[in-house]
């Protein structure tokens, strides 16, 4: 009571401590999300100087999720609206500068010529109608479903943008051409040709390990090619899987337990009245179906399999069986099994048959409105015809089957594995001899079936499984969360490999990762855990542990890389073998000695080879493969000329021209002029996307959000 009434005394003081606090949270959350700027926690991008917002980029991502379908990830769905909406945004500047707009006229043109061929917009004559169009907006706006309106609204603008984009790419199409100088200079570069002897000394005569590159070197390289070696934000990762599996005690537990079917009676969990019931045992069971749907995590099957369709494990075992044996438990995949033998009976593997399918309205996928009783007397009807004028199978069911994959061949079904047929057609085609004829019902409607030939008879086995997935105990998956955590910590006190080699983990490297990458190799979609890689203060030698499908994982971030020109140790695989080439052809050059092909040959120990018929176009010498720069040179030369040494892509070359052959003179270049503008014209769409794009002042906050 004391202790309340000091309480009570100081409530006013507690009030204000509490006020404090709150305030206190409220301030360091705002300067935390940078200030008063509320506006930077709603924005996805700003893409030269305008904001993209979140709540309508959302929308986007949604009804892009919905499109790609169960294929689809949120980062896959959020990584396409983002290229359309960058491409859109750039797109929309330029409609601005250059005034490009479309109005309300052309719109209504847009609309008729989309909309024309829809008789929802028809007139009584088949005629466009724009009355009728305005009818329908106007039936959309006062709908209770307000997206319906909306979808209409978003049609109309797709409409707008594909226009406003065509009239911007005609525009810069109308602005590039071809000279008849162009022309000419295509023509030339395809039609004339060079003659050459050549020797070769390739790079690989001197062994890789005989070029020293400094990183130095290397970094002078990247620096004189700064645009080469741009590089995005990555990380490098690495990381152990703690997987929830089940283990041998876990596996021999549900044995154990499934042993308990075998009883005569067993007692079993109705699901239906929520008790207790005893019913007969696996061995005894009538109703498969029904007991097998209360015990076992897959259906029954009702058909027959081959021995080659048994389980490889248990395939030889089984086969020997006789009807009423039961087999198991055994591991079959991620399952354990109890098998029973329902019926064996010899059966051929492959019949070939035709049918006629008289449907009826209410059958399985079918649209015909007779009812079954009608069915069933043409059935009837059509087998007495048949039974009387066998050749007159083609011809009816031509005319009368409901089955239009073969009915134009007779009805004729091929040779097939009968269990890949509705149960009653499977028994009739198996039960019954070659050339027998009858009327058939399954769920399709009434067949009148022909049985033309059956091919290697054999042992065929019904077998009913009880089967369980092999799944963890609770026992394991406490255990697995114990190592986890275990791990975790001491991965955090100590070297996160040394702790995971010392427990036998394996640890998994990954590298490179980008900002919006979502898989982690052999473990799919973790955007969780590329997320927290590019947290803001997010540091090397950082460890997490994240929950996952199956498990656990813990992972440690190894490297930070941020956006801009890549480190010497980032580009050295690409920079290395282009400095080594370099290296190797200045020794090549060097040595080279002598005034004649053979002599050059001699000194360097190779061969004089030739190539004929070389042009600019494709660049390809024989033996040698795409050397451009070197059939450049040679066409720079006169017949006879030798060159001094040129460095290639596969070596370096001395080239001795033998032959010049220069295409004839045409008297107009106008076709090679509009060919070479139209390959212009074609590459415009791509190309200068990707130069407004290059050119945008771009902020991404996609991660921050995805």
């Amino acid at each position: 009571m004391a202790i309340l009434n000091k309480i009570r005394q100081r409530s006013l003081f507690l009030i204000l401590i509490i006020a404090l606090a709150l305030f206190s949270f409220v301030l360091a959350d705002v300067f935390r999300n940078g200030g008063a700027d509320s506006s930077k926690q709603n924005r996805i991008a700003t893409i030269n100087g305008e904001d993209l917002d979140k709540k309508e980029f959302d929308r986007k991502v949604e009804q892009q999720l919905r499109n790609l379908g169960s294929s689809g990830t949120t980062t896959r769905a959020v990584n396409a609206v983002w290229d359309q909406e960058v491409n859109r945004m750039v797109l929309e500047g330029q409609y601005e500068e250059l005034g490009i707009r479309i109005g309300k006229d052309r719109l209504a043109d847009l609309l008729k010529e989309a909309l024309q061929n829809d008789a929802r917009f028809q007139d009584a004559d088949g005629f466009y109608s724009e009355a009728k169009m305005q009818e329908f907006i106007a039936t959309l706006k006062d709908s209770k479903n307000p997206n319906d309106y909306q979808g209409w609204v978003v049609f109309e603008e797709s409409l707008a943008d594909t226009e406003k984009q065509n009239i911007y790419y005609n525009l810069v199409k109308a602005g590039l051409g071809a000279t008849l100088k162009d022309g000419e200079v295509a023509y030339r570069l395809d039609g004339n040709s060079v003659d050459i002897q050549f020797v070769q000394v390739p790079y690989a005569s001197i062994p890789d390990e005989d070029i020293a590159v400094s990183k130095s070197e290397i970094e002078s390289y990247i620096n004189s090619h700064k645009e080469d070696f741009q590089t995005g934000a990555t990380r490098n990762i690495r990381f152990v899987k703690f997987e929830e599996k089940a283990t041998l005690e876990d596996e021999n537990a549900l044995k154990e337990s499934m042993m308990t079917y075998l009883s005569d009676n067993l007692v079993s969990y109705n699901r239906s009245t929520q008790i207790n019931d005893t019913l007969p045992g696996f061995k005894v069971a009538t109703d498969l179906k029904e007991f097998l749907s209360e015990n076992s995590d897959l259906p029954y099957t009702d058909r027959f399999v081959f021995k080659k369709d048994l389980a490889g494990i248990v395939r030889d075992t089984i086969s020997k069986l006789d009807e009423g044996a039961v087999y198991g438990p055994y591991k079959d995949g991620r399952y354990m099994r109890l098998d029973r033998i329902v019926e064996t009976r010899q059966m051929p593997d492959s019949v070939q048959s035709r049918h006629i399918l008289l449907s009826y309205q209410g059958a399985l996928r079918s649209s015909e409105t007779r009812t079954e009783d009608e069915a069933k007397k043409l059935a009837d009807s059509i087998l007495g015809v048949i039974k009387k004028d066998k050749s007159s199978f083609d011809k009816l069911a031509a005319e009368f089957s409901s089955d239009a994959s073969n009915k134009n061949e007779g009805g004729d079904l091929g040779f097939q594995n009968p269990n890949l047929f509705a149960a009653e057609f499977r028994d009739y085609i198996v039960d019954n001899p070659k050339g027998s004829m009858d009327v058939v019902k399954t769920d399709f409607g009434y067949h009148v079936i022909e049985v033309t030939e059956q091919k290697n008879f054999q042992k065929a086995f019904k077998i009913a499984s009880i089967a369980k997935e092999i799944v963890p105990s609770d026992k394991t998956i406490s255990d697995i969360y114990t190592q986890t955590q275990k791990f975790e910590i001491a991965a955090g006190n100590g070297d996160f490999e040394a702790v995971a080699i010392e427990s036998a983990y394996n640890v998994r490297p990954v590298n490179n990762i980008g900002r919006m990458d979502e898989n982690l190799p052999g473990e799919g979609s973790q955007r969780t855990i590329v997320q927290w890689a590019f947290e803001e203060d997010a540091k090397v030698g950082d460890i997490k542990r994240f929950q996952v499908n199956n498990g656990y994982i813990v992972a440690q971030i190894t490297r930070k890389v941020e956006e801009g020109l890549q480190r010497a140790e980032d580009a050295s695989a690409r920079v290395l073998p282009i400095i080594r080439k370099q290296k190797k052809a200045a020794q090549i050059k060097e040595k080279i000695t002598g005034t004649t092909l053979d002599a050059i040959a001699q000194n360097q120990n190779q061969t004089v080879k030739t190539s004929g018929a070389l042009n600019m176009t494709s660049p390809n010498i024989a033996g040698a493969g795409d050397e451009p720069k070197v059939v450049g040179v040679a066409f720079g030369l006169n017949e006879g000329d030798i060159s001094d040494p040129i460095e290639g892509e596969r070596g370096v070359y001395v080239i001795k021209v033998t032959k010049k052959t220069e295409a004839p003179v045409l008297e107009n270049y106008g076709t090679y002029a509009a060919q070479q503008a139209q390959k212009a014209r074609a590459a415009v769409t791509t190309k200068v996307i990707e130069a407004l794009k290059a050119a945008a002042d771009i902020e991404d906050n996609r991660g921050t959000f995805y």
